[in-house]
């Protein structure tokens, strides 16, 4: 069978999650882009919505509350550095209660709000091409 992003395209979500005009990025520990700064996301899972996925993922990863969000577009990722492939939904949302939390130590090493203007280093694939449509 084989796995998605890695055997065969896998299927993803981001959400970009902004507050007083800032966004929310995590620092990932484990492929693809370990040691980038990403938005939350992940995996889309069989028979899931891909808005539901997005919602799952920024809140598994967050601890947040997620309410609305905005499709943005999508994005093609092979990142050739880790042999993976990935198409991703992109969206954004301000609709959030609760402050962030590292709720998956195991998957990032740090978690927080970054002015647009003033983002950390590196940023992952996935977010650079998010940036267009927050400007």
């Amino acid at each position: 069978m084989g796995a998605p992003g890695i055997d065969f395209p896998g299927l993803g979500v981001g959400l970009a999650i902004l507050r007083d005009g800032k966004l929310l990025l995590c620092k990932r520990m484990k492929a693809p882009e370990a040691g980038h700064w990403n938005i939350v996301g992940g995996k889309v899972d069989h028979m899931e919505p891909a808005e539901c996925a997005a919602r799952r993922e920024a809140e598994e990863e967050t601890g947040m509350t997620i309410g609305e969000i905005q499709y943005l577009g999508l994005t093609e990722q092979r990142i050739e550095a880790d042999r993976q492939h990935w198409v991703s939904l992109l969206y954004k949302t301000t609709d959030i209660k609760g402050e962030p939390q590292l709720t998956e130590p195991d998957k990032l090493s740090a978690i927080g709000f970054f002015d647009l203007d003033d983002l950390p280093q590196p940023l992952s694939a996935f977010t650079v091409a998010l940036l267009p449509y927050l400007r």
